[in-house]
């Protein structure tokens, strides 16, 4: 299931998200001001997480969901205030310990699960109802990316949404720049992937073979360029 690429790039993602960018992700993912580009990045991650978020039962009492990449857990706590049980998983122990602090009391009757580890291997902690990856496919190859949508659909039993980077003319110009910034301060490369070559990808995969593609949505805010993918039995 772990391709060498895969590997590579998970180690960068942790170095990256435990190590270099803690301090920037803090401020990013809470109500602190920030600067006029990360206020976007801002904006457009608020917009993609309402979108993921309307796309399930707004009622989830009883359902199991997957938080895949949760990060500080902001969709986490959302969903498991609609009630649900919450497995949320992070390859960042200093991005979970963050989660956890900022746990609120008022969860109702739902509760999280968080997790130091990697998505896909949470998905064996199955089954759920929905699986959800806002943002946590973006910095693998495509053949990587699907294998791990296999893994979950092998363990769910209801829709699996995602995001990808689409390949637009704007983040390659936005990656241009990127470039310019110190190697230190950099993210880990994101991987554009066009969304024909996507769907054909998810076509070949044999663990989605009774999945089909259904709702997408793209959000464009600055620099954050993301686009949503839900995934359903057919």
């Amino acid at each position: 299931m772990h391709t060498t690429t895969y590997r590579e790039s998970r180690t960068r993602i942790e170095t990256y998200f435990d190590r270099t960018a803690v301090q920037a992700w803090t401020r990013l993912t809470s109500d602190a001001p920030v600067g006029r580009i990360r206020a976007t990045v801002r904006a457009g991650r608020d917009r993609m997480r309402t979108t993921l978020l309307d796309w399930l039962p707004h009622d989830l009492r009883g359902a199991r969901v997957l938080d895949a990449g949760c990060g500080t857990g902001a969709f986490a706590v959302e969903a498991a205030r609609r009630g649900a049980d919450v497995v949320a998983i992070d390859l960042s122990p200093t991005l979970v310990g963050l989660a956890r602090e900022r746990l609120p009391a008022d969860l109702g009757a739902g509760r999280i699960d968080f997790r130091v580890g990697d998505m896909s291997d949470a998905a064996a902690a199955g089954p759920f109802d929905h699986v959800v990856a806002m943002d946590s496919l973006i910095h693998y190859r495509l053949a990587d990316s699907v294998r791990v949508l296999g893994a979950f659909a092998a363990n769910c039993t209801g829709s699996i949404a995602f995001t990808f980077a689409p390949r637009t003319k704007l983040l390659a110009a936005m990656h241009a720049v990127g470039r310019l910034f110190p190697r230190g301060d950099r993210a880990p490369a994101i991987e554009p992937v066009r969304p024909e070559a996507l769907r054909a990808e998810l076509a070949r995969e044999a663990g989605l073979a009774r999945w089909a593609p259904a709702r997408t949505l793209h959000v464009a805010s600055g620099f954050y360029q993301s686009q949503a993918l839900e995934l359903v039995r057919r």
